[in-house]
Order: C-alpha cells, then sequence, then structure tokens
C-alpha cells in the first residue's frame, strides 16, 4: 500500500491536503507561476513568481495543518496576505475589478486539485470526496483573503486620490514677493477647506508672505460650516503675521453671511482677484499703471 494510503488512515482531510500540499509544493508553484495573478506581477522572472508560490502553498499547508481551512484569520493566511495578497493588491491598482481578481484566484484551484486527485487513491470516493472539499473550502478561503486585500487598497487608492484632487484643486500662487492666493473653484466641503486653510498657511510662512488672498469667485455657494472654516482661515493668516483678503464673493454666498449673521466687518474684501491683488501691492507701497489708451492711470 503506498505510503500517502496508510498516513491517511489516520488524519484528517484537512491535515491530508497539508501534506499533499508540502509534497507538491515544486509542482504547485510552477504550474501558479503561470496563472496571470502570478504572471502579471512577476513579468521580470518567472523563477521569482515560483518561489513566490512555493511560500504560498508552504502558509496554505500551514492552515490545512490546524484544520481551520474555512477561517480567514488563520494563523498561516497572515502570509499569504503578505504575498498572494499583495499580488490581488497589485492588479487592483492596475484596475481590474474584483470580479477579474476573483477569477484570478479562482483558476489557481484547479492545478492544484488536479495533482491532488492523481494522488488519492480512485477507489476510496468518500476520502477522495472529502479531501477535495476540504481542498476546495481552502480555495474559497484563499479567495476571500486575496479579496479583503484587494477592496482595502482599492478604497485606499480612491481616499489617496481624492486626497490629490483636493491638492490640485486648491493651488497657492505667488502673485507677487510677499503676495499669495489660493483662487478656488467648484464646490467648498469641510474637508477641503481644512485643506486650503494648511495649504495657505504653509505658503505664508515658505514665502514669507505679508498678503494671502482668498480668491471665492468660482464658488458657486457655501454652507454655515464652510463659511465658517474661511473665517478660521483669516483669523489663522492674521496670526502668522499676515492680512488675508478675500475676494470675489457672489450675490449668494453673501446673502449666506448675511443671514448665518456671521460679522465680516474685520475681514478685508474686494470683488474681485484684481482689486484684491492691486490693494495688496498698494499695501507693500508699489505704484500700479495703467498702460491702456484712454485708461484711468495710475491707481
Amino acid at each position: 500500500m503506498p505510503e500517502h494510503d496508510t498516513v491517511g488512515q489516520h488524519t484528517s482531510p484537512a491535515r491530508e491536503v497539508g501534506e499533499f500540499l508540502r509534497r507538491r509544493q515544486e509542482q504547485i508553484a510552477q504550474r501558479w507561476a503561470d496563472e496571470p495573478l502570478f504572471r502579471t506581477v512577476f513579468t521580470v522572472s518567472r523563477d521569482e513568481a515560483v518561489e513566490a508560490g512555493k511560500i504560498v502553498v508552504e502558509a496554505l499547508s500551514q492552515v490545512a495543518d490546524t484544520g481551520q481551512v474555512h477561517d480567514p484569520d488563520a494563523a498561516g493566511f497572515t502570509v499569504v496576505r503578505e504575498q498572494l495578497s499583495r499580488m490581488g493588491a497589485a492588479r487592483s491598482r492596475a484596475g481590474f475589478t474584483t470580479a477579474q481578481v476573483s477569477n484570478d484566484v479562482n483558476a489557481l484551484r484547479p492545478p492544484v486539485e488536479n495533482l491532488l486527485l492523481a494522488d488519492l487513491p480512485e477507489d476510496d470516493t468518500d476520502r477522495v470526496r472529502e479531501c477535495t472539499t476540504s481542498l476546495t473550502v481552502l480555495m474559497g478561503t484563499l479567495r476571500l483573503v486575496v479579496l479583503e486585500t484587494a477592496l482595502s487598497e482599492g478604497q485606499a487608492l480612491i481616499e489617496r486620490q481624492r486626497l490629490q484632487l483636493m491638492e490640485v484643486a486648491t493651488p497657492v500662487i505667488k502673485l507677487w514677493d510677499g503676495i499669495v492666493a489660493v483662487p478656488l473653484i467648484g464646490t467648498l466641503d469641510s474637508a477641503r477647506s481644512q485643506v486650503v486653510m494648511e495649504n495657505l498657511l504653509e505658503a505664508v510662512v515658505e514665502q514669507r508672505a505679508r498678503f494671502a488672498i482668498l480668491d471665492i469667485t468660482g464658488v458657486p455657494t457655501v454652507d454655515s460650516l464652510v463659511a465658517q472654516h474661511l473665517m478660521k482661515t483669516v483669523a489663522a493668516t492674521r496670526l502668522m503675521g499676515a492680512e488675508c483678503v478675500v475676494s470675489g464673493i457672489r450675490p449668494a454666498i453673501a446673502q449666506t453671511i448675511v443671514h448665518l449673521g456671521l460679522d465680516l466687518g474685520t475681514v478685508i474684501t474686494r470683488s474681485s482677484l484684481a482689486d484684491a491683488l492691486a490693494y495688496a501691492l498698494h499695501q507693500l507701497g508699489a505704484g500700479i499703471i495703467n498702460a491702456t489708451p484712454g485708461g484711468a492711470g495710475s491707481r
């Protein structure tokens, strides 16, 4: 009687699957190296893909040894998360959907199952069924672990892109020596208002600015919370030693500020960014001359 038949009489199906995985580690890793999940991540060296496959197979065998093939929190899956889940996350970052990642992980099961069936005695149908069921559950749990990581990576990527978009949408521009400006376009929410404040204060320090212009010409409306954030930005700018000028307040925003009862008596406002810049230049002692023929002359 073959050695694995004797072993199988005294071990659980899960444990026998673990022994099989350990015994066939090299063959499984070689077959996995040609699957999309490995092939598209390890594009430089196939040997690297094989080594990664061996690590995953060893980790799965440890999970099977404990009998916790259904538990994604089993100790062995920690290594799996570091290896296979990284590949799933890479596929997710590359734009693959969770369904595509799921299919990639599912493609890893047939090569393993074929090797397992070749190792099991054909005449013991109960044993074949129990072992293949245990392997199916183990690979299903593996798929769950990979998908969880891919989804987490996808959510993290979306959050990073959201923050990057907010940074791009709130640039701080140096208009003149000692003058910086933040031209705001689009809807303002609390999160973006916080980014505006942080970016503006950093620019005031870096540029040693004496005037900071907050231009909201492109902002259609603000709510009470955002209006409060704008007021706090003005106050914080003053604490940094610079004067904050708010320009481009639209009629709808002006009405909102009045209805909210916010006091802008201490805030310098101008109708446009050009007027705000002219005010700041004048305060710095710079003269502005209108060179247009028939213009109004110096301002």
